[in-house]
Order: C-alpha cells, then sequence, then structure tokens
C-alpha cells in the first residue's frame, strides 16, 4: 500500500507502507529451535510454546494444529504440500491477535464461592444513550453492555405521566422516559450472550405500593423460572455464581423500607426529596458526604410504628419475594453502616466521595464488609457527562459492584474494561486471597500498609502493525506518515502506578521500537498494565491511535500480539502491536 501525501501545489511525496521483518528476539527463538534450519516443525513448535510461551498443556496435536492454522490463514490454501513454518510464517503467526492473544479466553477461576467473594462487571444508569441530564433513556445502552459482558445492570423504576404504569428514567431531570417492560425483555434477550454467569438487577425504586405490585407481575412473567427467588426472606450466605448459572437476580431495597422513607419526607425532611432512594444526589453537592449516604436511610431491620405497613399493603409481599439482595442502610453514622450480621447479608451503596472517606477513616471495616456483604460504588452527582472514577479504590477495599457509567469513555473506563478482561471476560473476576483472608485474632488486609515489592513484570514493546488498514492515509499528517510512540505503564495501588513511553518512530506506518520496561509491583493481583499508541504532533496535541489495558495477572508469558481498541473500547480491526511479558519474583 501507498500512501500520497501533497506538499504543496505541484508536489506530491509518496511513501510505501512496508511490513517490518521479524525483531531480533523472534529470529533468535526461530533459528534456536529449528536448530539453525530454514523451516519449525510442530514439534519444534511445541518445544517454543512450552519453554518460551509458558504453555505447559501443549500438546503435539495442538502444535499441529497450530501450524495448519497459521498456513491456511497466511496463504489462503486448505491444502498445503508442507507442515512446516518458515521463518515468516511464525512472525506472523506471532503477530497475530486471534492464534497468540496475550490473556486467555475461558474461564479458568473457581466459579464455586460465595457472590461476595467476586468483583462484578456493573453498570450504573445502564439505560442512559449519553449524558446524565438530558440524553434519552432506551434499552439499547442495555443491550450494548450486556453484549460486552456486564453482568449488573441498573434501573431507576418511577410511575409513568399517567400513574398507571412504570418507566425508567433519571427522576428530576429532562431525560426521555423508556418503558420498563422494554428493558427487562432486552436484558431476558440479551443476558447470557456473552456469559453464563448471573444478571444482577438493581433496582432504584420510586414506586407506590399498586405499582411495585404490578412491577412484581412483570419480572415474573418475563423472567419465568430464570428468576432467582431465595426460599427464606433473609440470605445468611449469597450463592455462587457457578450456582447461578442463566439467572436473573433482583436487589433493592425491601417494600416496607420505601413506606417508611416515604413517611419519613413527608414528615417535611426536605433533603430527602431531593435524592434518588439509594444513591444520587443532584444539586448542590453536600457538604458532609457521609451524612449524605445515610440521614433518612432505613435499614430493612430497623422497626418502628410504620413496620405494619407492608400488611396494608395487599400484594407488596410478592415484589419483596423477588428480592434476592437487600439493599438498605442502617440509621447512624458509616461505622455502622459497615457492621457485619452474621445472621444476613445486604448489599450497601456508597457514592465515590464516600467510599475516599470510608478508606481514609475505616479501611478495614469496608473490607470486612466486602468479605460476607455486597458494596456498591457509584459515581459522584455531579458526573453530569457521564464521566468516570478510580475504579482502584473500590477494589482494592473488596468492592464487588465499582459501577461505571459504560456510555461514557476515558481512561477509567479503559481500566474498568481491562479489569473484566480476566476470567475469560465472563463478568465475574474472583477477589485476590489478601482481601477474603482473615487472621487468627479477626484482623484483615489494611490498604494502608506499605508492602514489599512481590514480583516484576518485564514488557518489550517490538513493533506495531495495522493502522494503514483501519485509518486513512492522512488521518494522523496530511503531509507524511505518522510518527508512533507508545505508552506503557501500571494502574493499580499508589505504589505501583507508573507511565513510561518508547521514542518516536518518524514517518512509519509500521513501527520498530525493540524497547523493554521494568515495573516493579507490590500487588500485582490488582494491578492493570496500560498500554496506549499516540502520534507525535509537534504543532498540536498529539494523535490517538489506539489503546488497551490487560490485568498483570492473566499475561501469558511470552510474545504475544496484543490487539488495540479506540477511545469508546471498541476493538480496532487491524492495529496491534506485538510485544513480550517476562515475570521475576523478587
Amino acid at each position: 500500500m501507498a500512501g500520497s501525501y501533497r506538499m504543496c501545489v505541484c508536489f506530491t511525496r509518496k511513501f510505501k507502507v512496508t511490513e517490518a521483518g521479524p525483531p531480533p528476539d523472534v529470529k533468535e527463538a526461530f533459528f534456536k529451535y529449528t536448530d539453525g534450519g530454514t523451516h519449525m516443525s510442530a514439534e519444534q513448535l511445541r518445544r517454543f510454546l512450552v519453554e518460551v510461551q509458558g504453555d505447559g498443556d501443549v500438546s503435539i496435536a495442538d502444535a499441529e494444529k497450530i501450524v495448519e492454522q497459521v498456513l491456511q490463514k497466511m496463504h489462503h490454501i486448505a491444502k498445503f504440500t508442507r507442515h512446516t513454518l518458515t521463518l515468516d510464517d511464525f512472525h506472523r503467526y506471532l503477530f497475530s491477535a486471534d492464534l497468540n492473544p496475550p490473556i486467555r479466553d475461558q474461564v479458568h477461576q473457581d466459579m464455586t464461592k460465595p457472590l461476595s467473594h467476586y468483583f462484578i462487571y456493573t453498570g450504573h444508569n445502564s439505560y442512559l444513550t449519553g449524558n446524565q441530564l438530558s440524553s434519552d433513556c432506551s434499552d439499547v445502552p442495555i443491550m450494548k453492555a450486556l453484549k460486552r459482558g456486564v453482568r449488573v445492570i441498573e434501573l431507576d423504576i418511577w410511575p409513568n405521566s399517567t400513574k398507571d404504569n412504570v418507566d425508567v428514567l433519571h427522576g428530576r431531570t429532562l431525560t426521555a422516559p423508556v418503558e420498563l417492560i422494554r428493558c427487562l425483555k432486552c436484558i431476558k434477550e440479551y443476558a447470557f450472550l456473552s456469559s453464563p454467569y448471573p444478571v444482577i438487577i438493581t433496582l432504584e425504586d420510586h414506586l407506590t405500593p399498586d405499582l411495585q405490585v404490578k412491577v412484581a407481575q412483570m419480572i415474573t412473567e418475563t423472567f419465568g423460572d430464570m428468576l432467582y427467588c431465595p426460599e427464606c426472606e433473609c440470605l445468611e450466605e449469597l450463592p455462587s455464581p457457578e450456582e447461578l448459572k442463566y439467572r436473573i437476580i433482583i436487589s433493592t431495597k425491601p417494600p416496607k423500607e420505601y413506606l417508611k422513607a416515604e413517611s419519613g419526607k413527608d414528615k417535611g425532611n426536605k433533603s430527602q426529596r431531593e435524592k434518588d432512594s439509594d444513591d444520587d444526589t443532584w444539586g448542590k453537592e453536600p457538604l458532609d458526604l457521609v451524612s449524605d449516604q445515610e440521614d433518612g436511610d432505613v435499614s430493612d431491620t430497623d422497626t418502628s410504628e410504620d413496620s405494619d405497613n407492608e400488611s396494608q399493603q395487599p400484594g407488596v409481599s410478592a415484589y419483596k419475594r423477588l428480592i434476592a439482595i437487600h439493599a438498605g442502610k442502617p440509621r447512624g453514622g458509616l461505622k455502622e453502616a459497615l457492621k457485619v450480621d452474621p445472621n444476613k447479608v445486604r448489599r450497601l451503596s456508597l457514592s465515590e466521595q464516600a467510599l475516599e472517606k470510608a478508606s481514609e477513616n475505616h479501611g478495614t471495616d469496608v473490607i470486612r464488609f466486602t468479605q460476607k456483604n455486597v458494596l456498591r460504588v457509584y459515581p459522584k452527582g455531579t458526573r453530569f457527562n457521564s464521566s468516570n472514577y478510580k475504579p482502584l479504590i473500590g477494589w482494592t477495599h473488596g468492592a464487588q459492584m465499582v459501577a461505571f457509567n459504560m456510555q461514557g469513555y476515558g481512561r477509567f473506563l479503559w481500566l474498568m474494561n481491562g479489569m473484566f478482561r480476566s476470567n475469560g471476560g465472563c463478568g465475574f473476576v474472583k477477589k485476590p486471597e489478601f482481601l477474603m483472608k482473615v487472621g487468627p485474632h479477626g484482623e484483615v488486609f489494611n490498604p494502608k500498609t506499605k508492602l514489599p515489592i512481590k514480583k516484576s513484570l518485564k514488557v518489550k514493546v517490538y513493533m506495531g502493525d495495522g493502522w494503514h488498514l483501519d485509518f486513512k492515509s492522512t488521518h494522523f499528517d496530511l503531509y507524511s506518515p505518522p510518527d508512533f510512540y507508545t505508552r506503557v505503564g501500571i494502574a493499580g495501588v499508589p505504589g505501583d502506578v507508573i507511565m513510561k513511553k518508547t521514542k518516536i518512530k518518524e514517518d512509519n506506518w509500521t513501527p520498530v521500537w525493540d524497547e523493554e520496561f521494568t515495573f516493579q509491583l507490590t500487588v500485582p493481583e490488582l494491578a492493570l498494565l496500560r498500554i496506549e499508541v499516540h502520534e507525535y504532533d509537534m504543532s498540536e496535541k498529539d494523535d490517538f491511535a489506539g489503546q488497551t489495558c490487560l490485568p498483570v495477572s492473566e499475561l501469558i508469558p511470552g510474545i504475544h500480539a496484543v490487539p488495540l481498541f479506540d477511545r469508546k473500547g471498541e476493538k480496532l480491526n487491524s492495529s496491534r502491536l506485538l510485544m513480550r511479558f517476562e515475570f521475576v519474583q523478587d
């Protein structure tokens, strides 16, 4: 492929896109395992896969299949006379994102522990198509989220304009509503396309008892046997993802809590009228982040003169029976909210700011709470443009549901997508053991403790290719081929965070960097490898050319092709990097 770049009215420069040859490490590996020969047999490839790529389970039959796939893909022939790879075939195999990816695509973690033992891919206001104030509500973002692997869908449910049916919308904003039944049918259709593990629907309930009865009927009729309804009112321990395969789970506040909260509002608690039932505050940002989350909220375990209201509302018990994971906050401060009840589990929601405050003063209490219960963290109310926040604070404290605006985009969402590439992209990632461990005297992990370096990760960036297929020849520069560089770094606990970058390779669609970086990690279990490619622009802001984020704990050692994604997280068709990963124990 040749690109033409106009220099002036009468002069045009032409550049031909040439394929870069194999880097020295690839040549060295090929000649080592072929004993200096020109062709690599399936057995020689198997030895390479075992010794360099760390694939101890590969058989000779597996290697033969790879050779066959490479020859079919590279030479487009169904039958071939040779069953060996040349150096170019070997290089192209290593540089194929389909045949040689950097992480596994199968579920490989233990899925038999209670739900509280897992990070869960969680959406916030899952029905919004854009910003938080005026975008349309639709089932399309729900479909997109489920297809991407999201396992927790949030729906804010309100009476419709005639008060006889239920809509989904972001209350007290200009967002246009969508009917609840449409969202439920969408969830049923797309819930298990990307993963067999359960989908949890968190309801922000703003309904009257008669409409709650209607919702119970809608949910029951839509999901039928897919719906998980526990036999007892309150679970002592959450079931496992394995037990809940292909099931739908409802999580919200029980009805009587809604009635008591509404009663409190009617008595003049004006601040509550400005709040959603479980979280988001719209309007002036509160001064006291903790009280914002807890004043006026009543746990479903509390007793008061209103406690018999439930029996006065016929049919509401049917709605309550559908709730598998009870949400609610006890009276009092944050310390009280984080108390663990040995006889039941519940879900607690905290804003990103409230979690930050909790992490400062009650970090170990948060971790102890999340060992048994579910903690949901959600974006602060002033993120009107559907931006997101740092997810690592939540994960470091064991929060299972770090809720994100999936319709937004940006670096924090790249991290979220990266974390949930783990475990085959099934939407559930087992929390590291140190977050679940309890010492002989009840002690738990303290996120503030300074930790020693556990291991080092060596990352070598060899080369890149594919941009000339994904972008027009003048996309990056009107007058010459692009000047690419790669940024590589770690997102994780504060002590592990760092970014480095390669040199700039000028005027080249197929840049070769051949640079190595070393990252020392104290908590590799929560570390994410950040990779971004940019095009250097002397006069303006550098152009974006692709990104990805990979869980360090999932990286396969050896030389691999790393596919790149656009700003919105959609995979680019051809753009990719050739990289090498090596772990060194410290």
